[in-house]
């Protein structure tokens, strides 16, 4: 607004007066400052105030006594006389008119018959007159800015250009909207001045005579302004009127700036206040303009960011204006790039001589100025990059200057030297002629030459040596994505980089620099990073050594870089840093897989086991688990070693084959080995360190899972969390530190003088429970070696109880060791005397080694539940052990077999497929095996039978008290006597039930694992007086209803037998709709065979299996129509065949008829005795029958326990 340069405006000072209400300062104002605020003070002094106190009164008579003198006065007090009221009405009416007419200036209520112009009829009008003539034509604009819709326009207003009018019309102004706000609010007549000539003068004298509504006018402008202001006169006039409003006001510009920032409206507005922004203090690192434009650029407000940035590119297509608020802030910029730019520096190329000459101090960058031109390199990045800033010739000059400029060595320098080396490759363009170019590599050539000196001095780990190193490597394998992926996040900001781009400076890095075997010499001679952990930002030394191995450089260039990996894996702390997982996977496969085909043995060496103990030596002492020291390497080198051994091992297997094509075996790690690391404790302790250690805990318990599964036992862990729970952590702070510590040697001997001795070693045991895991493992082998002591008679269950509470407690930190010498501690003394010792291996091949113990552990439940705990792991080992072992050799040995094979059709692939089968049938035989023995030592001895120990006793209360009085009265081969139903002394709380129910448990789980095993151990059959226990005690044998009809399907009549025994207990445990059809089935096999089998073979199927036909009656009530079919002709097959040898089978028929035809005639009503009385008949008479004529007599017997059975169950 050029129009209004020669007027005065309202001077901060005098608002601020204002806005305080300070007459004091008001006082002090010159008479023409005095002047622009007349309409606010007299107003002030004639109208009625709301504060009635003396302190009011006193500064009112000195605004009377300064408006005195003022002889304008008089003509404000004559405006301020008017009807008011009269004059809102009228100006109303207008309106109304002006809307009907629409928006015609035909006729006016305000105004009439004008015989001059506006100018002259303002001169000789009284004050009514001229506050109608002022409202009518700023009636007049307001409504042509409310009809516009948007579109600027210049309205020509002779009253508002006078200038000798101009403080006159500005009165009448200020009072017509002081006196009529409602009916010209302030922000709509600031919106219509800016439509005028003047009109921010106008509109800075209305809000100082306002100056409480400077927010309000403010807001108003910027929520009507433009997107884009520099693009249309009216956005130009709308962002000067504002900066001249925060000019009178400068305490609000900050304000001002934010609400622009809010409304994304008038970008050269929130530009031209941050450049009429003076700070307080001139010492700032950054100036406001780097602060505010950084933040618009690099800010997080993405609607902001393209605002703005629509903002530069829309400035740059107009020509180079001196008022574009762009250029002056393009100008501003480059005036502060050039004011801590090296007063050496030029664009003349010092030679090498000079170099040396000058030494640091050429063109050095000044330490205070280093903050700065980091701002504003990062600031030039954003503007070309985001904004699309084309820089001139002279910006670019000097940008490179800057960026080629060297910093003192301080971590800021540091950062300064990245930042110039991402801007060069960001912006190659910034180079263009030879010398330019030669300029840049001198300085990337100076700065691998100090890159050293800057890290030691700077004290920092994160150099720009390794940023170099790593450009380096990506430019030699084409990656210029990852290049400028590394730009990019240095930066702090993503641009959009051609790949076309970085050819000049790849030529630069590749030809002159950088050739892949000075990197790769380079990169093994740079010294790891001491302490490295997550909190060390930005890129290191070990970046470049992950690229480089994906690269294959080492190998390629036949440079060992195993040392420096080593070295760095020793120098790590928490929080795990993410480089360290990817170097380690890296790291193996350039171990296992050469860099080419054409050289095999071009790979990497492994790191040795002599190194490896070395790490685990403090903390493992001599074997797992043993902690004795002060621990040398930190718990993070001893997890990334554990998990480069087992990620080691997991890819040499799964290599085997590319390996045996290669004809190439690299060693794997020996057994003795993994033994001596504590493997479960490291995964322990990773358990409490999740958050610190990333990812390596789950990747830690993925391997573990695949080669040590017998280490990631469900029980385990559910064990742990009772081990490390809240409950024991509060007992354990609950002991006092001077409590008596037990050694080892104590608690051996006690051991060794049980049982007298019993008190004192429970008096040991309790304190150990009060230690954690840890602090256990030197007490393991005291523990271990006196287990079979235990087994003495007299020895109290305490003991044994706590004992075992121990070895879980030991199992959770030291499972492998721990299970060893249990093993060998508890084998009988017979072996013993013999000295033989297995280890871990000996285990692992053959896992039936754990039961193969002292047989009093089999009657100790305590010890017992170790035992099933070992065997349960080692069956698991065994089947991983034996997976490895087929793994390792069979692609060596496929080799060899397909040499011997030449010329034998078929034969190539069965040696392949022959291992696999045996050894899935040794893995089955070993299962199966162990489930056998376990069964069998459920089974009571001798001495237990005496005792009166009962199998069947479980099933009692299924099979209900009236199925054992139906056993007493019956002849059949189940009433065989009452001890059956005696109760076994000391009920069921006896060792042999306890024993019986951990054996269970593991079943339960071995078959819900692998089905199989069930299948496999029932078609091998077992004892049939341990169904029972096997049907009530294990509950996922549900499972044999699913194979067996396969087993009725058998050619061998005792494996039909031990299917129809074992179906009608599962009737009877699981009375299912598939049970039924499965007891259908077995009903129609008997009837099948009772048609097909000899007389001989008859009577043994048939007498085992006829109390069967009882439970499957009482289970499912439906069969009893079948079953009576099939006794009825199993009767009338028998009788035949004995039809000339006994008297009384005919009427065994018939009575088997009757019972058939009329069952509840053969029991009394109520309850009572049978009808139909049974002759007695010796055991002697039976024995010495016929068989067949025995047969008739127990279906007779079945016949009798159905009926009894089922009428007792209604």
């Amino acid at each position: 607004m050029a129009d209004s340069a020669g007027l005065q405006f309202v001077s901060p000072y005098a608002f601020e007066a204002m806005q305080k209400v300070d007459v004091v300062r008001l006082a002090a104002l010159s008479d023409p400052e005095l002047r622009l605020l007349l309409p606010c003070l007299v107003r002030m002094a004639l109208c009625a105030p709301a504060d009635q106190s003396q302190s009011w009164a006193q500064d009112k008579k000195l605004i009377l006594r300064l408006l005195s003198g003022v002889e304008a006065v008089n003509s404000i007090v004559a405006l301020l006389s008017v009807d008011f009221h009269a004059l809102e009405q009228d100006a109303r009416k207008e309106q109304q008119l002006r809307h009907k007419a629409g928006g015609s200036n035909g006729e006016s209520i305000l105004v009439s018959q004008l015989q001059h112009g506006l100018t002259l009829e303002f001169e000789h009008s009284d004050p009514l007159r001229r506050l109608r003539l002022t409202l009518s034509e700023l009636l007049a604009i307001m409504n042509k800015v409310a009809d516009s819709n948007g579109e600027f326009f210049l309205k020509s207003s002779e009253l508002f250009e006078s200038p000798v009018y101009l403080e006159e019309v500005a009165d009448v102004l200020c009072i017509l909207q002081a006196e009529l706000p409602s009916l010209l609010p302030i922000v709509d007549v600031a919106e219509a001045l800016l439509h005028v000539r003047n009109g921010d003068w106008f509109l800075c004298l209305l809000v100082a005579n306002v100056p409480d509504s400077f927010n309000e006018v403010c807001r108003g402008l910027i929520k009507n302004g433009e997107r884009q202001d520099e693009e249309s006169v009216g956005g130009r006039r709308r962002t000067e009127a504002l900066r001249q409003l925060c000019q009178m006001n400068p305490s609000q510009a900050l304000n001002i700036r934010a609400m622009v920032v809010e409304e994304c409206h008038l970008p050269g507005l929130g530009v031209a206040l941050t450049l009429d922004y003076k700070p307080d203090t001139a010492d700032e690192a950054v100036s406001p303009l780097v602060s505010y434009v950084s933040g618009l650029l690099l800010g997080t407000n993405s609607k902001v960011r393209t605002w703005f940035s629509m903002f530069i590119r829309n400035g740059q297509q107009r020509k180079r204006e001196s008022s574009s608020v762009l250029w002056q802030m393009r100008r501003q910029l480059l005036l502060e790039l050039v004011a801590i730019l090296p007063r050496s520096r030029s664009t003349h190329v010092p030679n090498d001589g000079d170099m040396e000459e000058s030494g640091s101090g050429y063109s050095g960058l000044r330490e205070e100025h280093v903050v700065k031109a980091s701002a504003l390199l990062r600031l030039y990045c954003a503007l070309m990059g985001i904004a699309g800033l084309r820089p001139t010739d002279e910006e670019a000059e000097q940008l490179l200057q800057l960026m080629t400029s060297r910093p003192p060595a301080t971590p800021a320098g540091v950062r300064f030297v990245s930042l110039s080396f991402c801007k060069l490759l960001a912006f190659p363009t910034l180079v263009s002629t030879p010398e330019q170019e030669q300029l840049m590599v001198m300085w990337l050539s100076w700065m691998i030459k100090e890159e050293e000196y800057f890290e030691s001095a700077a004290g920092v780990s994160a150099s720009f040596g390794e940023m170099l190193l790593l450009v380096a490597m990506y430019f030699h394998s084409n990656q210029l994505s990852s290049i400028i992926e590394l730009v990019c996040s240095t930066l702090g900001m993503k641009i959009a980089i051609k790949p076309s781009s970085l050819s000049k400076m790849k030529t630069i890095f590749t030809q002159e620099i950088f050739t892949e075997q000075v990197v790769t010499a380079h990169a093994v001679r740079v010294a790891v990073t001491n302490n490295l952990s997550a909190n060390i930002t930005g890129f290191l030394p070990i970046h470049c050594i992950y690229q480089l191995l994906r690269s294959r450089a080492f190998t390629k260039h036949k440079v060992s870089i195993k040392d420096w990996i080593y070295r760095q894996l020793c120098e790590t702390t928490t929080p795990i840093h993410t480089q360290l997982i990817p170097l380690i996977d890296a790291y193996i496969n350039s171990i296992l897989t050469p860099a080419s085909k054409a050289n095999p043995e071009a790979t990497n060496q492994p790191i040795t086991e002599q190194e490896i103990l070395n790490v685990f030596q403090s903390s493992a002492g001599q074997g797992e688990g043993s902690r004795g020291g002060r621990q040398r390497y930190s718990i993070t080198t001893q997890l990334l070693i554990l998990y480069y051994i087992l990620s080691y091992e997991e890819n040499l297997l799964a290599s085997t084959k590319q390996l045996a094509l290669m004809q190439r075996k690299p060693k794997s790690y020996s057994a003795a080995l993994m033994d001596q690391i504590p493997i479960k404790y490291l995964v322990t302790q990773a358990q409490g360190l999740q958050q610190e250690l990333g990812g390596l805990h789950s990747a830690l318990l993925r391997l573990l899972a695949t080669n040590y599964p017998h280490l990631c036992l469900v029980e385990d862990w559910v064990c742990e969390e009772e081990v490390t729970g809240t409950l024991p952590l509060l007992r354990r702070m609950m002991l006092p530190s001077n409590t008596c510590r037990y050694t080892q040697s104590q608690l051996h001997q006690a051991f060794q003088k049980l049982p007298s001795s019993s008190p004192r070693l429970m008096r040991i045991l309790e304190h150990l429970t009060l230690l954690s895991p840890g602090d256990l493992i030197p007490y393991a082998e005291a523990l271990t070696a006196s287990m079979a002591l235990l087994l003495e008679p007299a020895v109290p269950r305490r003991i044994l109880q706590t004992l075992n509470k121990l070895w879980m407690g030991l199992n959770t930190v030291m499972p492998r060791r721990l299970w060893v010498m249990t093993v060998n501690a508890l084998q009988p003394s017979a072996k013993l005397l013999r000295q033989q010792r297995y280890t871990q291996n000996d285990l692992m091949v053959d896992p039936l080694i754990v039961l193969r113990c002292d047989q009093r552990v089999y009657r100790c439940p305590p010890l017992m539940d170790i035992v099933l705990h070992m065997l349960n792991g080692y069956l698991l080992a065994s089947k991983a052990y034996l997976h490895c072992h087929l793994k390792e050799t069979a692609d060596f040995d496929r080799q060899n077999q397909t040499v011997s094979n030449l010329g034998v059709p078929g034969q190539p692939d069965t040696p392949e497929v022959t291992r696999e089968e045996l050894k899935n049938a040794l893995l089955a035989a070993q299962d199966s095996a162990a489930v056998q023995i376990l069964l069998e030592v459920c089974l009571p001895t001798t001495e237990e039978q005496q005792l009166g120990a009962n199998t069947e006793s479980l099933l009692r209360n299924i099979r209900g008290p009236l199925l054992g009085k139906s056993k007493q009265g019956s002849l059949g081969p189940r009433a065989s006597g009452s001890m059956e139903d005696a109760e076994p002394e000391g009920g069921l709380l006896s060792d042999l039930r306890e024993v019986q129910c951990l054996i269970c448990c593991l079943l339960h789980q071995m078959f819900i694992a692998d089905p199989n095993i069930a299948k496999l151990v029932h078609f091998q059959g077992y004892p049939q007086a341990l169904l029972p226990l096997t049907v009530a005690g294990i509950p996922s044998i549900h499972i044999c209803l699913d194979f067996i009809p396969e087993l009725l399907a058998q050619p061998q009549l005792e494996k039909q037998i031990f299917g129809i025994q074992l179906l009608s207990y599962l009737c009877t445990q699981y009375a299912l709709p598939k049970s039924l059809s499965v007891a259908r089935l077995a009903i129609s096999v008997m009837g099948t065979l009772l048609t097909v089998l000899t007389r001989a073979k008859r009577f043994s199927f048939f007498m085992p299996i006829l109390p069967c036909l009882v439970s499957f009656c009482q289970a499912f009530p439906p069969l009893y129509d079948d079953v009576a079919a099939l006794l009825v002709q199993m009767g009338q097959v028998c009788a035949s065949d004995v039809a000339t040898k006994a008297r009384d089978i005919d009427p065994l028929i018939a009575r088997l008829q009757y019972l058939k035809e009329k069952p509840q005639g053969t029991v009394a009503p109520g309850g009572g005795s049978s009808k139909l009385t049974l002759p007695q008949r010796t055991a002697e008479e039976l024995g010495g029958a016929d068989p067949d004529v025995q047969l008739c007599y127990c279906v007779e017997a079945t016949f009798m326990d159905i009926i009894t059975s089922t009428l007792h169950g209604l």
